[in-house]
C-alpha cells in the first residue's frame, strides 16, 4: 500500500555498555574528574528540561549503579522522523530522531503495553498503534488518553559519532512514570461533610479529574464516591476476561490514594444533589457539601422485557463479580447473549472456549452495522459463526424459562426455543442521571447531560463528563455529542480538573475505541454517526483490512483489522484539523497519510 504501511529498513544496532557499578555517588563531575558530559547534556532535546528519571542524576543519594550508559548506535543508523527500539543491557528504550535531535524515553506503552515503535511519531509526540495515547517525546508526558502514566525518559548525547543513552535501571524495568503530585494540605477528619471537590463516581473521568488535581498542584480535600465496593479498575476488561478478578483489574492501588490524598468513599450511593446549598445526600442519610461538583457518574444497562423476571442467572454485565458468574455458569453449558452490542459480542468471544453452546439474539440482520457498516459487520458475523456461534437475528425474546429458579431455556418471539444455563443481556445502556432529576442540573429528554467545551454544566461550579454528557466536538465543528468511550471519559476528566483550577482546556481529542475477538482487535477513530457509504481497502475475507467511513464526500472515521498503525496514523490528520477526502482513499494509495489532508 505505501506510505504508512511501508517497514522501514532493519538496522543491525551495536551496542556498547558502560555498567555505572561503582559506589561513589553521583555528582556533576565524571569519574576523571572533569565535568561530566552530562552536566551540559539536553536531556531529551530539551535544555534545562529532565524528567523525574533525569532528574535523578542530580540526586546526591543516587548511585551510579542506578545507572546504565549504552552507545546503541551510529548517527547515521536512525533519520530525522524515524524510531528505534535498542537494548541498552538492563532493559529497552525508544530512540526518536527529530528535526536532528536525538530523544530517549520508554518504548511501552504504559496502557497495555504496545510496542511504540509501532507507533506514530509526530510534531513532538509519539501515538500508540493499539489505542491512541500519545506521548511528548521530550517530557514523556502522556498528552492524550487512554492510560494513567507517563513515560521515563533518558538522557541522550552523540559522542565520536556514536548515539549513547544514559538510563536509570529501573525506570528501564517499569517502564512507566507516574507525574509528580502535590498532597492535601488541610488537616481533614474523614468523617467531616465537606470536600473542597466532590466527584460522584470512580470510572475514568473520576479518576483522572483526581489524578489532574494533585497533579496540577491542588492542595485541598478531594472526595470520591462510588456506588461500587471496589477501587477503580479497568472495566473495559471485564466482557473480554471474565475471569479476572477486581484486584487484577485495579488501576489504582489503595497505597496510591492514600499517598496521594484522594479519598475513596465505597458503596455510597447519591440520591440527590441540591446545587443552592451545595450539598449531596446519600441513600444512607450522609450529606457531603462541595464547593465544586463533579458528576461521572456513566451508564446503566438497558433493562429488557420479557416473561420470567424471577429467573435466576440472568445477568447484566457490570462489575468483576457478573463476570466470574457467568465464566463459571457457561463452563461447559449452554450460554445465550442478548444484544450484538460491542459488550455483548465480547462476552459471546469470549464463551466460546468455555461453554458448550454459544448462541447471540439479535434484532438486526447485522451484528455492528449501526457502527461499523453492513460489509464489516457481516465479516464479523462470520468470523463468530466460524467459532460455533449461533446467531438468531430479526428476532427477540418473549420468555425466559427457568426450574428450580435457575434458567434453562430462552423463548424467542419466533417460538424458536433456546437451550440455556446463564443469559447475559447487552442491548445498550442509558445515562445514569435519575438521581439529578430534582436538582436543578439541565438535563435533556434522553437523560444526557448538556456541558460546554470546559465540561461545565448549567450550575457554576458543577462539571460533569464520560458517558452520560453531550459536549461539543472540535472534530465536527463543536456539534454536541455524544461518545461513551473509555477514552474520552480520560479526557473529559483532566479537562474537567483543569477548569475547576482556572485553566480551561479544550476537548480537542480525536475519539479512539477499540474491541477484541477471538485474537483479533479492531481499532476505530474518529466519530462516523450517520455515515453514508464505507469505502474499504484491504481484504474483509482475510480479516485484514480498512474501512473509511464518509459523509458526502469527506472521511469521517476509520476502522482496521490487521492494519496497524493506519487508524493511529488517520486520527493524528484528524487530530491536526485536516480533511480527508473521500478520493483520497478511494485510490487505495496510502502515502496521501504522510503529508496530505487539507485545512
Amino acid at each position: 500500500m505505501g506510505g504508512c504501511l511501508s517497514k522501514p529498513k532493519p538496522v543491525e544496532v551495536k551496542v556498547e555498555l558502560t555498567l555505572l557499578d561503582k559506589e561513589k555517588e553521583v555528582d556533576l563531575m565524571s569519574l576523571n574528574g572533569k565535568a561530566s558530559p552530562f552536566s551540559e547534556c539536553r536531556p531529551n532535546g530539551s535544555l534545562g528540561h529532565c524528567s523525574d528519571e533525569d532528574t535523578m542524576t542530580l540526586r546526591p543519594q543516587r548511585k551510579h549503579r542506578d545507572y546504565i550508559e549504552a552507545s546503541v548506535c551510529h548517527v547515521k543508523d536512525i533519520e530525522n522522523g524515524q524510531m528505534r527500539e535498542v537494548d541498552l543491557g538492563a532493559g529497552r528504550a525508544l530512540l526518536i530522531k527529530e528535526h536532528g535531535e536525538f530523544f530517549a524515553m520508554g518504548h511501552k506503552c504504559p496502557h497495555y503495553g504496545a510496542p511504540l515503535v509501532k507507533g506514530v511519531l509526530s510534531k513532538g509526540h509519539v501515538r500508540c498503534p493499539w489505542h491512541g495515547a500519545c506521548f511528548n517525546i521530550t517530557t514523556g508526558d502522556i498528552e492524550d488518553f487512554p492510560g494513567l502514566d507517563s513515560l521515563p525518559t533518558f538522557q541522550v548525547r552523540v559522542e565520536k559519532e556514536k548515539v549513547i543513552i544514559r538510563a536509570n535501571k529501573q525506570a528501564l524495568q517499569t517502564q512507566r512514570r507516574s507525574k509528580a503530585m502535590s498532597k492535601c494540605s488541610a488537616v481533614i477528619n474523614s468523617s467531616t461533610g465537606f470536600s473542597h471537590i466532590l466527584i460522584i463516581g470512580s470510572g475514568p473521568a473520576g479518576l483522572v479529574c483526581a489524578e489532574t488535581l494533585r497533579q496540577e498542584g491542588f492542595t485541598d480535600r478531594i472526595v470520591m464516591c462510588t456506588m461500587d465496593k471496589h477501587l477503580p479498575y479497568d472495566r473495559p476488561k471485564l466482557s473480554k476476561c471474565l475471569e479476572s478478578t477486581a484486584e487484577q483489574l485495579q488501576l489504582r492501588s489503595s497505597d496510591f490514594f492514600q499517598t496521594h490524598d484522594i479519598e475513596i468513599l465505597l458503596e455510597k450511593e447519591v440520591v440527590s444533589v441540591d446545587v443552592k446549598t451545595r450539598t449531596v445526600t446519600f441513600r444512607d442519610g450522609f450529606k457531603m457539601e462541595y464547593r465544586k461538583l463533579f458528576i461521572a457518574t456513566g451508564s446503566r444497562p438497558k433493562p429488557l422485557s420479557y416473561k420470567g423476571k424471577d429467573v435466576g442467572n440472568v445477568f447484566h454485565l457490570r462489575t468483576p463479580e457478573d463476570a466470574n458468574s457467568i465464566a463459571t455458569l457457561a463452563s461447559s453449558k449452554n450460554a445465550v447473549i442478548v444484544g450484538t452490542s460491542f459488550i455483548g459480542m465480547e462476552v459471546a468471544a469470549a464463551l466460546t472456549d468455555k461453554a458448550h453452546s454459544v448462541s447471540v439474539i439479535g434484532i438486526e440482520a447485522v451484528p455492528f452495522r449501526k457502527a461499523l457498516g453492513e460489509k464489516v459487520g457481516k465479516a464479523l458475523m462470520k468470523l463468530f459463526e466460524s467459532n460455533r456461534v449461533k446467531f438468531y437475528m430479526l428476532n427477540e425474546v418473549w420468555e425466559m424459562r427457568g426450574h428450580n429458579g435457575q434458567l434453562k431455556e430462552v423463548v424467542l418471539k419466533s417460538g424458536k426455543v433456546l437451550r440455556a444455563d446463564v443469559c447475559v443481556i447487552g442491548i445498550g445502556s442509558s445515562p445514569a442521571t435519575a438521581f439529578l432529576k430534582q436538582s436543578g442540573v439541565h438535563m435533556d429528554s434522553k437523560g444526557f447531560i448538556p456541558v460546554n467545551k470546559t465540561m461545565q454544566t448549567n450550575i457554576d461550579g458543577v462539571f460533569a463528563g464520560g458517558d452520560m454528557v453531550t459536549y461539543p466536538l472540535a472534530l465536527r465543528s463543536n456539534k454536541k455529542v455524544n461518545i461513551p468511550h473509555w477514552q474520552m471519559a480520560h479526557v473529559h476528566g483532566r479537562v474537567a480538573a483543569l477548569s475547576m483550577m482556572g485553566k480551561a482546556s479544550d476537548t480537542k481529542t480525536v475519539p479512539y475505541f477499540w474491541t477484541a475477538m477471538f485474537g483479533k482487535s479492531i481499532r476505530y477513530a474518529g466519530y462516523g454517526d450517520g455515515f453514508d457509504d464505507v469505502v474499504i481497502q484491504g481484504d474483509l475475507d482475510e480479516l485484514k483490512f480498512v474501512a473509511f467511513y464518509t459523509k458526502s464526500e469527506e472521511v469521517v472515521a476509520v476502522a482496521s483489522v490487521n492494519y496497524d498503525p493506519i487508524v493511529s496514523r488517520v486520527a493524528e490528520v484528524f487530530g491536526a484539523g485536516k480533511t480527508i477526502r473521500k478520493r483520497d482513499v478511494e485510490t487505495g494509495d496510502m502515502s496521501w497519510l504522510i503529508d496530505k489532508g487539507s485545512q
